[in-house]
């Protein structure tokens, strides 16, 4: 592979994009879009997902869509997958009709 970018995880992105720019602490976050403080705290550290919930409320919170959340999670999810499972996808052969 060519020199690919490292996968950026929502969590990164939720942190360096709002959080750090807009001065709200994840304490913060947690308590004003009642997000359980572990889960926020985990998402930051990219050990969990953003889930439909999630993306419901942090959208509310920040005037985004959930769509762009869950679409943040997918593009994520999609890269990991591709990277872990690369040999056999290659090895799938097209449906010929």
């Amino acid at each position: 592979m060519a020199n690919n970018l490292n996968n950026i995880h929502p969590g990164e992105v939720l942190l360096e994009e709002f959080l750090i720019p807009m001065e709200i602490s994840a304490y913060r976050l947690a308590k004003e879009t009642f997000i359980p403080q572990t889960r926020v705290s985990a998402i930051l550290k990219g050990k969990r997902r953003i889930t439909a919930d999630t993306a419901l409320r942090l959208s509310k919170f920040f005037e985004t869509s959930a769509k762009f959340w869950l679409g943040l999670q997918a593009d994520y999810d999609l890269e990991e997958e591709g990277k872990s499972n690369h040999e056999e996808l290659q090895s799938i052969m097209k449906y010929a009709s």
